[in-house]
C-alpha cells in the first residue's frame, strides 16, 4: 500500500480538438448553472512553502479568481480551504495580517462572483512557534517547523488558542464552514475521543460568536485516539470501528448544530468510517465523500499525474452532500482534476474528452498537451525526450489560452514549459534506474540530477518525497539511490523508507532522534519540512566526491 492510500484512509491520443466557439458554449454551460445540492469541491492545501503558482500560499487574489473560473467550468461549485492559521504568531506579521485580508477577500469573490461554498480546514491542537515562525514570511514559513502542539485536556491552554483562533477567523467570516480533522497532524499523546469531542464543541461556541450559521464539519480520518496513540509510541496504526462510533455517540449527545462528516466511499479504511457509520448515527444526509489523494497525494515532489481510473472512480464515488477532491500543486494537476468532475458527474472521460479539455486550456496545442500528460504517465524515456523537444520548440510561438485559461495561472508559456521540465527528468529517472540494476551509473546519474535540479528550481518544493520508496512515478528510485553508499544520501532517505512497509510504520530514535516517541515524531516531521532540498544537495555533493577520484 502506499502512501496516498495511507492518506485516503489518512499524494498521443485520437480524436479531433473542437473548434474553440464550440468551447465557449460547452464550458461556459457549467459555470453558469447555480449551486446544486451535492456538492463538487476541490480543497486546496497552503501547508507547504514553495515557489508561484505551484503553493497555493503564493496565489494572488486574480490567481484565486481565474482557478475558480476554471473550475466553475468544469462543473465544481465549492471551493475547501486551509489557509494555515496554525502557523500565524501573535502578533502576526505583516505577511501574516495580509494572507487574512487575502483570503477574506477571496471568500467574498467566490460567493458573489461563482456562487461557490467555501469551507475552511483547522488542524485540532496546533499554535504557532511565535518565535521560529516570526522569522519567516508567510509565504515561505516552513509547516512542522512552525508549530506546537497543545495538550486537549490542557483547559487554560486550550482557552488560548480557541480565543487566538476566534481573533484569526473573524476576517474570515462570510465562510459557510469550517473542517476539522481528527489526524495528521492533530492529536496528543494518550489524550481520549472524550477531549476531541470537547474540543469540537469549543470550536462550535466560537463559530457562533463569530457569525451564527457557519457549519462545523468532523473530518474523519485516521482516528483521534489511533493517532495520539501513534504519537505515544512511534507505532501507527488505524483507529477501530468501535472507536470512530464512540466519537460520534459523543457528537450526537453535544449535538454541535450545524454539523455534518466527512465519509470514506471508496476504499473504506479499518476504522469503518464510510456511510453505513453515518446512517448509523443519522447524519448521512450531510456527509460528504472525502477520499484523500485521488487526484494528488502529499506531501509529494510535483509530478502531473495522468490516467487510469483513480480519480474519476474518487469523483463518482459521492456521499449524500457530495464529494471533495484533493490536490498538493493545483496547476499541475488539471488532467486529474478534470477526471475527478467527470467522475462526479457521471460523465465519461475517453481521449477525445481529454482533448477537448486540453484545447480548452490552449487553442490549437491539445495534441501536445495530452500527449505530454500521457508521456509523464508512461515508462518510454525516448518518447519523453522526443515529446519535450516538441514543447521546446513551441515555447516562444505565440500561445492562445482558451476558455480555461484561468487554470493556467495566467501564463501558458509556464504551462508548457513545466510539461518539458517533468519530461526531461522523468526520462532521465528512467535511464538511471535502469541502467543502474547492477552498479550505480555515474553518467545517467549525473543526468539525472541535473534534470530533478532544473526542475525543482522551477517549482521549489522542500518537504517530503515518500513515494521514492513506494511505486508510481519514482518506482526503484530509493532502492538506486542507496547503491550509492552515501551516507549523507542514507540518512535523508531514511526520513522516509519508514513508509514504504505498511504494515510497519515506526520511527525510531536512530531516525530522528529524541527521548520519547512524540519528540521522535515531531523531529522527523521537522525534517520533512526540507527532506527534498536536503536530498538533492546531498546528490550533488555526492556527484562532486566520486567525480574527483
Amino acid at each position: 500500500m502506499h502512501r496516498r492510500k495511507f492518506l485516503y484512509l489518512t499524494g498521443g491520443l485520437a480524436g479531433l480538438a473542437m473548434q474553440p466557439a464550440t468551447n465557449v458554449i460547452l464550458f461556459r454551460e457549467a459555470a453558469n448553472k447555480q449551486i446544486q445540492h451535492d456538492v463538487l469541491g476541490m480543497y486546496v492545501h497552503e501547508g507547504w512553502p514553495y515557489n508561484h503558482p505551484y503553493a497555493a500560499r503564493t496565489w494572488t487574489v486574480e490567481d484565486w479568481r481565474g482557478y475558480a473560473d476554471g473550475l466553475s467550468k468544469l462543473g465544481y461549485n465549492t471551493l475547501v480551504i486551509w489557509p494555515a492559521l496554525e502557523i500565524m504568531p501573535e502578533p502576526l506579521t505583516p505577511s501574516d495580517h495580509a494572507q487574512l485580508n487575502k483570503i477574506a477577500d477571496v471568500i467574498n469573490i467566490l460567493h458573489r462572483e461563482f456562487g461557490f461554498l467555501v469551507f475552511l480546514t483547522l488542524c485540532p491542537n496546533l499554535l504557532a512557534d511565535q518565535k521560529l515562525a516570526a522569522r519567516y514570511t508567510f509565504e515561505r514559513r516552513p509547516l512542522f517547523s512552525s508549530v506546537k502542539f497543545v495538550d486537549p485536556s490542557d483547559v487554560h491552554a486550550m482557552r488560548r488558542l480557541i480565543d487566538w483562533r476566534q481573533r484569526l477567523l473573524r476576517p474570515l467570516a462570510q465562510m459557510d464552514g469550517i473542517a476539522i480533522i481528527d489526524s495528521d497532524p492533530g492529536g496528543f499523546p494518550g489524550s481520549t475521543n472524550a477531549e476531541f469531542v470537547t474540543l469540537l464543541a469549543d470550536h462550535r461556541n466560537m463559530l457562533d460568536q463569530i457569525r451564527p450559521g457557519i457549519e462545523l464539519y468532523y473530518w474523519m480520518h485516521v482516528g483521534w485516539e489511533a493517532y495520539s496513540l501513534y504519537y505515544a509510541t512511534g507505532h501507527f496504526r488505524w483507529g477501530t470501528p468501535p472507536e470512530a462510533e464512540d466519537v460520534l455517540r459523543k457528537l450526537k449527545n453535544i449535538d454541535p448544530r450545524p454539523w455534518g462528516i466527512t465519509i470514506h466511499t471508496l476504499d473504506p479504511p479499518p476504522n469503518g468510517t464510510d456511510l453505513k457509520l453515518a446512517e448509523k448515527f443519522g447524519v448521512a444526509s450531510t456527509s460528504l465523500a472525502f477520499n484523500y489523494g485521488a487526484i494528488e497525494g502529499e506531501p509529494e515532489f510535483p509530478l502531473t499525474n495522468f490516467g487510469g481510473d483513480a480519480a474519476f472512480k474518487a469523483g463518482g464515488a459521492g456521499a449524500p452532500h457530495g464529494v471533495v477532491g484533493n490536490a498538493q500543486s493545483h496547476c499541475l494537476q488539471l488532467p486529474n482534476s478534470f477526471a475527478f468532475a467527470r467522475g462526479a458527474k457521471r460523465q465519461p472521460v475517453a481521449e477525445a474528452d481529454y482533448t477537448q479539455f486540453a484545447n480548452g486550456l490552449i487553442e490549437g496545442n491539445a495534441d501536445l498537451i495530452v500527449t505530454s500528460w500521457r508521456a509523464i504517465a508512461g515508462s518510454d524515456p525516448r518518447l519523453m525526450r522526443s515529446v519535450a523537444d516538441e514543447l521546446d520548440a513551441v515555447l516562444n510561438d505565440t500561445l492562445r489560452p482558451g476558455p480555461l485559461k484561468g487554470l493556467l495561472f495566467g501564463n501558458p508559456r509556464r504551462f508548457m514549459a513545466d510539461l518539458m521540465y517533468q519530461l526531461r527528468m522523468k526520462s532521465a529517472y528512467l535511464d538511471f534506474v535502469t541502467s543502474s540494476r547492477n552498479n550505480v551509473d555515474r553518467e545517467t546519474f549525473r543526468a539525472f540530477l541535473v534534470g530533478t535540479q532544473r526542475w525543482q528550481h522551477q517549482h521549489g518544493f522542500q518537504a517530503a518525497w515518500p513515494s521514492i520508496w513506494q511505486g508510481g512515478n519514482w518506482a526503484g528510485l530509493g532502492e538506486t539511490l542507496k547503491k550509492l553508499e552515501s551516507p549523507s544520501i542514507d540518512r535523508i532517505l531514511a526520513e522516509t523508507s519508514w513508509l514504504a512497509d505498511i504494515n510497519n510504520w515506526a520511527i525510531t530514535s536512530q531516525q530522528a532522534g529524541g527521548s520519547t516517541s512524540f519528540e521522535r515524531v515531531q523531529n522527523l516531521y521537522h525534517k520533512w519540512d526540507t527532506n527534498t532540498l536536503r536530498l538533492i544537495s546531498a546528490m550533488q555533493e555526492t556527484l562532486e566526491k566520486t567525480s574527483s577520484r
